[in-house]
């Protein structure tokens, strides 16, 4: 794909003094503004603030201690626990004003909501729920959380990760208009701490956990999702990952992309010095921004003690404004302090990633624009057969020339070996084909370029239900085609066939050569392509070709906190949200298990191949007439059984060695358009793939199917070195066509022995079935 100057985002800059307890003023904020900035963080209080809060619970426990020497106790975190009184001029210097919405407000990062002393963890807590509500009335509408001071697992992490979670919680409440980021680093780096005082080094029986032998990397992103868990996965909740010096593995940065990430904290510290002494970044690093750049919603890049200095730009805009205009920084500096070259030069930071910006690689055909907008974004599937489509569907589906010239490759490849085979016709002199669903004609429009290049003459008829489209072929015929398609408005499964001769008793029905359908949805078979193809079978020649001659589906479980947000906020009012297979562009997603020997990460549930043999064609009629009494196996009460041949089930297992989190099953598909049948060609295969690691190879770039997303009605939490193994049906009843999944997770405890520590309900989507 060329490169063009829209190929790839721009960055999102953000600035951020930890030293400052003031809001930037307007003349700084402005600075930043002209400096490429585009969002600046703003305490809420300030040092006054600070100092009196630490004052009243060092006040506090000396009291408790003094009590317990005497003997006598006082539960703590309960009316022994302080009040903190309303805020005061002295205690915050933001108010409101023209640009305080543009700011994300930061709460004080010297309180400690994981505390395992509850008198601190409820006073941080009562810190938070203050400056929040002054933060919302001052018109801030983001709000930075400072991250947990301890992750879970074992000792008072547990009791005080439950108690953040709640914290967070109940701030989305007081804060019903604001969105919540959440701070927490990408992984606990070993001797590196936040660099702040808490409120816990007033405590001296505060618990230290001893420094673990091993590196648990996975540690601070169980910490965020027992927080988003709590918060039943809110759409206003988001991250703010801070990035390490050191990157870790694919995998957790990979599990870190599918979060609802929007910001990216980079210190200097995270920074190299290359040879011109200048900060630099490593591959790895440069590699995750790229990774992370091509989600919709872009993370802001939130340059922590890391942008260019400010502390020299005073003065009073306003006073400024009046006199016509911002001087000269160095007219904005008070009268004892000169501006030198130091404080006007760009931060060398954002100048290196400024850099990394325009270093950019080129996006994929699946990465550019018009696509991204539609990543993540759920859509209802098709109902092909009870549901006529609207001309502007059609047009989105002839959007992708790659599927079409697949299938103009298989139908000059079927009519080539079909000549130089000798193969009889139906009809003589030509070889008929016919387009079944030929919507606006593309298909029919394909199968008459692929006959003139293959020098061979045909008769193609057009088989169209909807009446809206038949129009349009009818007028296609006229002006594109010139006449030569034979179009005809019916329901495939109830064609008699091409005309192939007129008699005194009526017309005379003959047989088709090569039947070519677009019938295949997300999962293949979920647009009911084998219900279909089975219903005009009955009009192919005993040599006829089918062209797609198979399918099959594939899926593999997935974590994408997104989606499942997305269908949880839908289930409010929509009973089947969950219910429902989501036809959807998945991009922020986290693939559970890795590929394994004999167990790939994607692997094949079922395949249909057309024609079916004839021998299950005359059960399927004895079924529905009657000549056989009560369904098989398959069938559900009260059908007869007719379709179900194309019931089918699967049992898979997905080994996952990280432990992680499942929200649902990602589905594909493969089809073989057509197969080679000449001896020196045999096996060869015209194709096409929406499976993520074999579209390349079969059908590059093609963009006709978004994959389809089977979700779990609550998300699934499994340890480290889990078995998913998950059952799917594709049921019937003779009028419907509907999936069944169930989702389990094994662990072993011994050489030989495994135990479930987890499953999914059995989740149907038979409410939402397809209609035959």
């Amino acid at each position: 794909m060329a490169s063009t100057e829209y190929d790839h985002p721009y960055f999102t800059f953000g600035y951020h003094d930890s030293t400052r307890d003031t809001p930037l003023s307007d003349l700084q904020y402005g600075y930043l503004l002209n400096q490429g900035f585009n969002f600046a963080l703003s305490p809420i209080t300030n040092q006054h603030f600070r100092q009196r809060i630490f004052k009243l619970v060092e006040v506090h426990l000396k009291l408790l201690a003094k009590t317990k020497e005497k003997g006598t106790t006082i539960a703590t975190g309960s009316s022994a626990d302080p009040i903190i009184p309303p805020l005061t001029p002295e205690d915050t210097s933001l108010f409101p004003s023209q640009a305080v919405n543009t700011y994300t407000g930061c709460i004080s990062p010297w309180i400690d909501l994981s505390s395992p002393n509850p008198i601190i963890a409820n006073i941080s807590r009562q810190v938070l729920n203050l400056e929040i509500n002054y933060a919302s009335f001052c018109g801030l509408r983001i709000v930075m959380i400072p991250p947990p001071e301890r992750d879970g697992s074992r000792g008072a992490g547990n009791s005080g990760l439950a108690r953040y979670a709640r914290a967070v919680q109940e701030a989305l409440t007081i804060g019903a208009n604001m969105s919540f980021v959440v701070q927490m680093p990408m992984y606990r780096e070993p001797g590196i701490d936040g660099g702040v005082e808490t409120l816990s080094s007033l405590n001296a029986v505060s618990e230290t956990p001893p420094a673990a032998k091993e590196i648990d990397i996975y540690t601070a992103w169980d910490s965020w999702n027992n927080v988003r868990s709590a918060c039943n996965y809110n759409l206003r909740l988001f991250v703010a990952l801070k990035i390490p010096k050191v990157m870790p593995e694919k995998a957790l940065q990979d599990r870190w992309f599918s979060e609802p990430l929007m910001y990216l904290i980079y210190t200097p510290e995270i920074f190299q010095t290359n040879n011109t002494d200048n900060p630099s970044l490593s591959k790895h690093h440069q590699g995750m921004i790229f990774s992370y750049m091509k989600l919709k919603s872009t993370p802001g890049l939130l340059m922590w003690n890391a942008g260019p200095r400010v502390a020299h730009i005073q003065g009073d805009a306003e006073s400024i404004i009046a006199r016509g205009g911002f001087p000269p920084l160095s007219e904005a500096t008070d009268g004892n302090e000169a501006t030198s070259e130091e404080d006007d030069r760009p931060s060398p930071y954002v100048e290196y990633l400024r850099w990394v910006e325009s270093r950019q690689p080129p996006l994929t055909i699946f990465e550019s624009p018009m696509l991204t907008s539609f990543q993540d974004w759920l859509q209802s599937p098709l109902q092909p057969l009870s549901d006529n489509l609207e001309s502007a569907t059609y047009e989105v589906f002839e959007g992708d020339p790659v599927k079409y010239n697949q299938y103009e490759a298989a139908t000059m490849e079927a009519l080539i070996e079909w000549k130089k085979l000798k193969k009889p016709t139906s009809k003589k002199g030509v070889v008929i084909i016919a387009v079944a669903g030929s919507g606006r004609g593309p298909l029919v429009t394909r199968a008459l370029k692929a006959a003139e290049y293959a020098n061979v003459d045909v008769e193609v008829w057009a088989v169209e239900k909807n009446p809206n489209a038949y129009v349009y072929l009818l007028r296609q015929n006229q002006n594109v085609w010139g006449g030569r398609v034979k179009v005809i408005k019916t329901d495939m499964r109830h064609w008699k066939g091409p005309v192939i001769s007129e008699s005194a008793d009526g017309p005379v029905y003959g047989k088709v050569d090569i039947l070519i359908s677009e019938l295949l949805g997300s999962f293949g078979d979920n647009e009911l392509s084998p219900e279909c193809l089975d219903g005009i079978q009955h009009v192919m020649a005993p040599q006829g070709i089918s062209i797609p001659s198979s399918y099959t589906a594939h899926f593999t479980p997935i974590a994408s906190p997104k989606l499942h947000a997305d269908i949880l906020a839908r289930s409010a009012t929509d009973s089947n949200a969950f219910s429902t297979p989501w036809v959807v562009h998945l991009f922020s997603l986290d693939y559970n298990a890795q590929r394994v020997p004999d167990h790939p990460r994607i692997q094949e549930a079922w395949e249909f191949s057309h024609p079916i043999p004839a021998s299950t064609l005359q059960g399927v009629e004895a079924r529905r007439s009657g000549g056989v009494v009560g369904g098989g196996g398959g069938s559900m009460a009260g059908a007869a059984g007719a379709n179900d041949h194309n019931s089918r089930f699967c049992h898979l297992s997905f080994h996952c060695r990280a432990r992680g989190v499942t929200h649902g099953l990602a589905g594909y598909f493969e089809s073989t358009l057509y197969e080679s049948q000449v001896e020196e060609t045999l096996g060869e295969k015209v194709e096409i793939s929406t499976h993520p690691e074999r579209i390349d190879e079969k059908s590059k770039d093609m963009i006709s199917w978004f994959p389809i997303f089977f979700p779990l009605n609550q998300p699934l939490y499994f340890p480290a070195d889990t078995e998913l193994e998950v059952s799917m049906w594709r049921q019937t009843d003779d009028t419907r066509v509907w999936y069944e999944w169930l989702v389990e997770a094994w662990t072993w405890v011994g050489e030989k022995s495994r135990v479930k520590v987890g499953s999914s309900e059995l989740c149907s989507s038979r409410k939402m079935a397809c209609l035959m």
